[in-house]
């Protein structure tokens, strides 16, 4: 059997397992859309925040559904003695590690299009003006926070820490990026931080895609900055990686 068949296979074995946790499926999708009906019908026909609001939690959804998820599931293998397990079946490494990371993929892409699609229905955004920009930027970051998880992974010493390991950069992380309001109205600060960041980056290419309709070339410093940063936790990902 080729790798790229094993490699389907695990993904679907990913998806299914995935659905059969309930609890885990409803809280990856729901979190984004509860913050979007609670925030958006607070502002109400804000248009101005609602412009924002959108494509910050489309970035949040992305790093949700990619960096905390693989660093919490990959601590949770590794503990468990599932990765030793797995490392020692017949399976390619590619092909496992394929099946994985397209689920994590697979749910970032259906929540970024929620978010665009309740967004439009329910509170009469537009629909996205740059479609190339909207797509690269969530792939992008979907690559970057995925690559940043599984390394990060690799610091969490086991299943019992993550959560605070991962919460104390998350969260962080979504309230000075500009997912809830405008980053530029930070303080200097903060904002320097920010920009240091791929979060900040991948929600100004989300934005330019879904609401100014600028395209890649006018943010080509969000597109280096993710670059580096995907450069980072891929290099990171690989040479720490243990199986136990």
């Amino acid at each position: 059997m080729s790798s790229a068949v094993l490699a389907w296979r695990q993904f679907r074995f990913e998806r299914r397992m995935f659905w059969r946790n309930p609890s885990a499926a409803f809280f990856n999708f729901a979190l984004p859309l509860l913050f979007l009906v609670l925030i958006a019908s607070a502002f109400g026909a804000d248009r101005k925040e609602l412009n924002v609001l959108v494509p910050g939690l489309a970035g949040l959804a992305v790093m949700a559904t990619t960096f905390t998820a693989l660093a919490f599931n990959l601590t949770f293998l590794r503990e468990q003695g599932i990765l030793k397990r797995i490392y020692g079946t017949p399976m390619p490494t590619g092909s496992y590690f394929t099946g994985v990371i397209g689920n994590a993929v697979a749910n970032a892409v259906v929540q970024v299009a929620l978010v665009v699609v309740i967004g439009h229905v329910a509170y009469h955004v537009s629909w996205p003006r740059d479609w190339g920009a909207l797509i690269l930027f969530t792939l992008l970051g979907v690559t970057c926070f995925g690559a940043l998880g599984v390394a990060f992974s690799h610091a969490i010493p086991n299943f019992d820490a993550a959560p605070a390991y991962t919460n104390a950069v998350f969260l962080p992380a979504i309230f000075i990026s500009g997912v809830f309001y405008d980053a530029n109205n930070l303080p200097a600060v903060l904002s320097g931080i920010a920009e240091a960041l791929p979060l900040k980056h991948v929600i100004d290419g989300l934005s330019g895609g879904l609401v100014t309709g600028q395209g890649v070339s006018h943010h080509l410093t969000a597109l280096g900055v993710i670059l580096a940063w995907t450069a980072v936790g891929l290099f990171f990902a690989i040479a720490k990686f243990r199986w136990e």
